[in-house]
């Protein structure tokens, strides 16, 4: 998508409203426990700043379900981020009505406020045109920089659009689309996908659209008793999605006939139950026992799926493959970031698809060791099935 972007404009001197998105964790004394995502959108913010404009930032945070809850204000972020910059941040009562534009037209060049929680008001998820109407009328220029929201078309992400003339990608939304377009579109190859993850109708329309592009698809997770059932293997007390099975044979036959390989693990790391004290030993995709759970590959597994990533140029990741919260279940997870890190090193792209991948690749502190680890779960998601994401193309091409 050749869309506008920060560096085909002049920012000076003029009102820039940035959709980032500060969607991050909090714990109980409100203090920010991931800042990754502010941190994600520091280019496009300094470049406003250095240049002269006047950068009134907006976010969502939580689910405030349309109403004003202290538990959900973006103060914490507001603080953060003045640190970060080392610059003042002022934090908006409200994200529409007077006093917010007196606040706003009182900016000089330079200076940045943080309008509070856009949820806080329904009409920004029910992309209510006179709230996306009010919000335009604060700037000159809009910047959307929230990849992890452009999948939805909301009135701070397309609603928007329609009331700026100016409306361009910040640098954050142009790296991932050069990341996930490029391993999309014109992939070095060998070009391997890693899926994992629970079920395989969350991913079916990814696999759908990563068969025409891909050499070979390593799978993991609980959704692969759905294939081994199908094919009929005695899969224990595993999880499986009963009414999928036919459908996992289809994949089988379409992998076949686009010459992809699709490779299933060997063998699995079962349990009786799904508890980090629950007793687990190592058993054959064949040879399933009665009332175990598979709950991570195998050794001979990770073997085999090492020796794929370190072979191919481009790879992309999304979803664990195993219960990897649970230290004992998290040994396939990890060797496959660890190989993902290896091939970087090697000179292979790798993509981290956002979500539990980029949790899990964080937790094994392996996340500056990648290419690229999206900032968007349900957007890298929704990308890798080939949709269109509302908040990118209601940009200015």
């Amino acid at each position: 998508m050749q869309k506008k972007t920060l560096s085909d404009i002049s920012l000076q001197g003029k009102r820039v409203l940035m959709r980032v998105d500060f969607n991050v964790p909090l714990d109980q004394d409100r203090t920010i426990t991931d800042e990754k995502r502010i941190v994600e959108a520091l280019p496009s913010i300094r470049k406003v700043i250095d240049e002269g404009g006047r950068l009134i930032l907006m976010s969502h945070l939580g689910r405030p379900k349309g109403k004003v809850n202290p538990a959900f204000s973006l103060a914490p972020v507001a603080k953060r981020l003045a640190e970060l910059i080392d610059c003042p941040v002022t934090i908006a009562k409200d994200c529409i009505g007077n006093e917010v534009m007196q606040q706003v037209l009182a900016l000089q060049d330079g200076e940045v406020l943080m309008l509070e929680n856009l949820r806080f008001h329904a009409e920004e998820e029910e992309n209510d045109a006179d709230f996306a109407k009010e919000l335009a009328s604060m700037g000159e220029i809009y910047v959307n920089d929230a990849f992890g929201t452009a999948h939805r078309a909301h009135a701070s992400t397309e609603g928007i659009t329609h009331y700026v003339q100016t409306s361009v990608a910040g640098y954050l939304i142009q790296k991932e689309l050069q990341y996930l377009g490029t391993a999309l579109n014109n992939p070095q190859r060998p070009f391997v996908a890693i899926l994992g993850g629970s079920k395989i109708s969350g991913k079916i329309d990814v696999l759908d659209n990563l068969f025409t592009k891909v050499d070979t698809v390593l799978i993991g997770g609980a959704m692969v008793f759905t294939f081994f059932k199908a094919q009929g293997l005695a899969v224990g007390n595993s999880l499986v999605e009963d009414n999928k099975l036919e459908l996992a044979i289809t994949l089988l036959e379409k992998a076949k006939q686009l010459g992809v390989r699709l490779m299933l693990p060997e063998d699995v790391v079962v349990a009786a139950e799904i508890s980090a004290d629950a007793p687990s030993h190592i058993e054959p995709v064949t040879a399933i026992s009665d009332g175990m759970i598979g709950l991570d590959i195998g050794p001979a597994t990770i073997d085999a799926y090492t020796k794929e990533i370190l072979g191919a140029k481009t790879v992309l990741w999304n979803g664990p493959m195993g219960v990897f919260e649970i230290d004992q279940f998290a040994a396939g997870t990890f060797a496959v970031a660890k190989a993902l890190a290896e091939a970087t090193s090697n000179g292979a792209v790798t993509i981290i698809g956002g979500g539990d991948s980029a949790a899990a690749i964080a937790k094994a502190e392996l996340s500056a060791a990648v290419t690229h680890v999206s900032t968007g779960g349900g957007a890298s998601l929704e990308f890798l099935e080939g949709k269109e994401l509302p908040g990118i193309a209601a940009l200015n091409d």
